[in-house]
């Protein structure tokens, strides 16, 4: 089987999740999640500080996720790493869920995006990475800044800040 990949390059070893989940519908589901942050990033201003700025990438990185899955030089076992940070974005209930505490409830999903992403570093070139990323800065320089931040924003008493700070 051959696919087209988002990059316009053909390679075998497409993902199921591809299959099933377009780029319209990835592109749809990216668009309402970066305008649901945005208003709640608007809402809360200052309130949420340096939150925002991690959220805001939240999009950024599951369209990562599922564009690197439907790339043939990305191996099987990082596609199905990155099936599982797919799946992890969509599921409605996991470690902090966005069912209960809105957009801020994406931290986890964005710490355990970049796990995957830091992960495939080990054995895919960084131009792939790059080539997929829709972000504003490196995607390297934000995996690193969020796993340099991943334990003040998934600890102990971040449900304990978040509710304080959904007031």
């Amino acid at each position: 089987m051959s696919t087209t990949t988002t990059t316009g390059e053909t390679g075998s070893g497409s993902s199921p999740m591809t299959e099933t989940f377009s780029e319209e519908k990835a592109r749809r589901y990216y668009d309402r999640l970066r305008e649901r942050i945005h208003a709640y990033a608007e809402g809360k201003g200052k309130v949420a500080g340096k939150t925002s700025d991690f959220l805001l990438l939240v999009p950024d990185m599951f369209l990562l996720l599922w564009r690197l899955a439907g790339d043939g030089r990305v191996s099987g076992r990082n596609k199905a790493l990155l099936g599982s940070g797919i799946a992890y974005f969509l599921f409605p209930l996991d470690l902090v869920p966005e069912l209960f505490l809105g957009p801020a409830g994406f931290l986890d999903d964005l710490v355990f995006a970049a796990y995957i992403v830091n992960r495939m570093l080990a054995d895919t070139p960084p131009e792939i990475l790059r080539r997929h990323w829709s972000g504003r800065e490196d995607v390297l320089a934000a995996v690193q800044r969020v796993l340099g931040s991943a334990d003040q924003l998934v600890r102990g008493d971040l449900l304990r800040r978040l509710k304080r700070m959904m007031r």
